[in-house]
């Protein structure tokens, strides 16, 4: 099944290197497929609880500080600041 999300604050490779890493990491995510000029992501699973795993990987989003665009955490400043963090632990990873 694939899931999409318009998510807020994606800027470069390193917001896709964390986002890609932590979401392979939620069971039964199997791809990931992010647009930083779309501000898309795009999720394959392979399990039938679509609004667990669709509601997980939200949740983890949110957490990442990329939250879905208009959701309450859109647009506040901990959820930019939050991005910046794992954009720049994604670029540190990305190069190791």
């Amino acid at each position: 099944m694939e899931h999409k999300f318009q998510v807020e604050n994606i800027r470069c490779g390193g917001c896709v290197n964390t986002i890609t890493k932590k979401l392979r990491k939620i069971y039964g995510v199997e791809g990931v497929d992010v647009s930083v000029e779309d501000k898309q992501v795009i999720v394959n699973t392979k399990t039938t609880a679509d609004d667990e795993i669709r509601d997980a990987i939200s949740e983890k989003l949110t957490k990442l500080g990329y939250p879905e665009t208009g959701s309450a955490g859109a647009n506040n400043f901990k959820a930019k600041a939050t991005s910046v963090v794992s954009c720049a632990i994604g670029k540190v990873s990305n190069k190791t």
